[in-house]
């Protein structure tokens, strides 16, 4: 009950990372103002818990009017907000260098000045309690890159960078925020964008998790609950003294060179799982 007496606002609470956070926050005891745009799973998430535990409301990120309407919903709640928990994202799959405008806009909204606009509306209430957690839920993509991503790498990115500048900005009233970068997790989102890869080819998405993940240390996609471990951490009293971090969740992926991985293609015997 690391959290006991604490009230926390989590947006994308309806599926992958978002949901995972609020069951585990629950668990540990927290009050849960949980938000999204897909009002049907945010009612299905919220029957499976106490009533008295979490209130819902359906709304966009990157609305100011919603936002504020969000944060209401969590002072309704709990009378204060002690945590945030950024991890609405959208990661539609389209053109890149050629993209329309109003494509590229749309991500940045939500991936970035939605957590802007909640970071905005939140903070004032930290201030008056005292202090809170934000954490912001970035990507692996915000710090390492791969082609046809150039508009969700550069959101990602400028989280990293939003989340550090709000350390500094709010530390001396007490706040922290903190930034986690997942690698691949298995959430809807990633099933969604991943799913059309495997087909193409003719096999299933498992298979190619199995590829995506051969060249991570642990050799495996990772797990929503993982990372909501993750921010139970850092929500918590637990890590009192860390802001401005950049946690990296992704299996080891970042640690490994990628001449030495194309390498390994051609000498095997030297990629093994067993011990040397």
């Amino acid at each position: 009950m690391r959290l006991a007496g604490k009230v926390a606002l989590v947006t994308g609470a309806a599926s992958g990372i978002g949901a995972a956070t609020v069951e585990r926050f629950i668990a540990d005891g927290a009050k849960v103002c949980m938000t999204d745009i897909q009002e049907a799973r945010l009612k299905r998430l919220a029957a499976s818990l106490s009533s008295a535990s979490v209130a819902i409301f359906t709304g966009d990120v990157s609305n100011g009017d919603h936002v504020q309407a969000m944060v209401d919903a969590a002072l309704a709640l709990g009378g204060r907000i002690d945590i945030l928990v950024n991890s609405a994202a959208i990661d539609p799959v389209g053109p890149e260098v050629n993209m329309d405008p109003a494509f590229w806009q749309r991500i940045h909204d939500v991936n970035l000045t939605g957590p802007y606009l909640t970071m905005k509306a939140v903070i004032p209430s930290m201030i008056e309690g005292g202090g809170g957690s934000i954490i912001n839920i970035s990507s692996l993509s915000a710090i390492r890159f791969m082609a046809g991503r150039a508009a969700y790498t550069s959101a990602k990115g400028g989280l990293v960078s939003l989340s550090q500048q709000i350390a500094v900005e709010y530390g001396p009233v007490g706040i922290r925020c903190n930034v986690i970068c997942p690698g691949a997790i298995r959430t809807p989102l990633f099933e969604h964008n991943t799913r059309p890869l495997a087909e193409s080819v003719g096999k299933d998405v498992e298979w190619l998790y199995e590829k995506f993940t051969a060249f991570s240390p642990l050799r495996r996609i990772g797990r929503p609950e993982e990372i909501a471990s993750i921010c139970s951490f850092l929500a918590s009293d637990d890590s009192s003294l860390m802001t401005g971090g950049v946690l990296i969740a992704d299996g080891g992926t970042s640690v490994v060179d990628a001449n030495g991985a194309a390498i390994s293609l051609v000498f095997p015997d030297r990629y093994r799982k067993d011990p040397v």
